[in-house]
Order: structure tokens, then C-alpha cells, then sequence
């Protein structure tokens, strides 16, 4: 802990990760592409208090989840991102808005063309996903439904959520 807190400290001279030096970190872990979308639902996760900067104390609770926390932990952790609105379920724009800020990180979009295509493989990625987690049709995914339908696949939890154990401040 107290090496993270002297690197955390090292880039964060203030003891506040803002939102930008976030997006600025989180390029380093994926150069070609676009991380701006999905760090701002992975910011808004891990500012629980909601002040417009990550502390040390969210910092560590956010790595601990992340990296060492159970998988019911860890999805609910997702599933917090994926809420993004707060509202206790995911809809179908929830899921097609952090699908698709996942298919502007992970790829490259040199061309209008590649980006156009990109979008519709995430829209139709999302809404496969949707209709899976969506156990009673009612157009809502809950916790639950979130959770057992990832716990049943762990291929799901993978797509859901991109590799970011290299990700850290330090």
C-alpha cells in the first residue's frame, strides 16, 4: 500500500486523480485507440463520492475490486458502470454506450469507414448481450440478472470488462 500511495502521490502531487490525468493514464494501456468514452464510465465508477476526482481512498478500493476482489465483487463493480444513469438496471443504451466506448478503445479508427464499422458491431454486440442478461424480457437487465448470466459464461465477463490490470498509477 504504501508503494502505491508514493506513486499515486508522484502523479497526483494534490492527492486528486482527475478525470483528464485518468484518460491521460489509461492511453498509455491502449495507444491505438480512443479511451475517452470508457474512462469516463470507469472515472464515474471509481468516484463513488461523486466529487469530480478519484482520492487514494477510491484509488485503492477501486484496485482492490478490480484486480483481487471476488467475481460477484467485480460485477458488481461492473455493473455499477454499466448503470449508467443509477437507476438500479441497465437498458439496452446503457449497454450499446459502454460496448461500443469498449470497441473505440480496444480498435483502431483511422477511417470514417473503419469507425462506421466499428459502431454497428458494437450496436449488434450490445444487443445480443442485452437479450442474454435479459432473463424475463422486461427490458431491463437487474443485478441479478447481470450477475447470473455472467457468473454462467466467463467468456462474457471478459468482453464486458477490458483488460486494465496494467493500468495502474505508479
Amino acid at each position: 500500500i504504501a508503494e502505491w500511495y508514493k506513486g499515486f502521490r508522484q502523479d497526483c502531487p494534490d492527492g486528486r486523480l482527475t478525470a483528464d490525468s485518468f484518460v491521460k493514464i489509461y492511453s498509455k494501456c491502449f495507444p491505438a485507440g480512443n479511451v475517452g468514452e470508457f474512462c469516463d464510465h470507469v472515472f464515474r465508477t471509481f468516484d463513488t463520492d461523486k466529487n469530480g476526482f478519484i482520492d487514494f481512498k477510491e484509488f485503492l478500493l477501486a484496485i482492490d475490486v478490480t484486480s483481487s476482489g471476488t467475481p460477484e465483487e467485480k460485477l458488481n463493480w461492473a455493473f455499477s458502470m454499466y448503470d449508467v444513469d443509477g437507476n438500479g438496471w441497465i437498458d439496452l443504451e446503457e449497454m450499446t454506450k459502454l460496448v461500443g466506448s469498449i470497441y473505440k478503445m480496444i480498435g483502431t479508427h483511422q477511417t470514417q469507414t473503419h469507425l462506421a464499422k466499428y459502431e454497428a458491431e458494437a450496436k449488434e454486440r450490445a444487443k445480443g448481450i442485452f437479450k442474454r442478461m435479459d432473463i424475463n424480457n422486461d427490458g431491463k437487465v437487474t443485478k441479478e440478472e447481470f450477475t447470473k448470466t455472467c457468473l454462467e459464461d466467463e467468456n462474457l465477463i471478459d468482453l464486458l470488462t477490458p483488460p486494465s490490470a496494467e493500468c495502474h498509477i505508479q
